[in-house]
C-alpha cells in the first residue's frame, strides 16, 4: 500500500533533531535566567516601582 511503508532512519536527521532540540532548551532556560536577573529592574524602569506593579 502506497504511503504506509515506514521510512528508514537517517542519522544525519537524528543530529540535526537533537541540534535542534538542545538549542531551544538552552535559548528557554537561558531566557529564562536573564529574566529573572534583569525583570524586576526593568519592571521597576518601565512602572515606576514595585507598589504600582501590583
Amino acid at each position: 500500500m502506497a504511503g504506509l511503508e515506514i521510512p528508514g532512519w537517517d542519522p544525519e536527521t537524528a543530529l540535526l533533531i537533537g541540534a535542534i532540540l538542545l538549542e531551544a532548551f538552552v535559548l528557554y532556560v537561558g531566557y529564562g535566567g536573564l529574566e529573572r536577573l534583569v525583570g524586576p529592574y526593568l519592571m521597576r524602569l518601565i512602572v515606576g516601582g514595585d507598589a504600582s506593579a501590583q
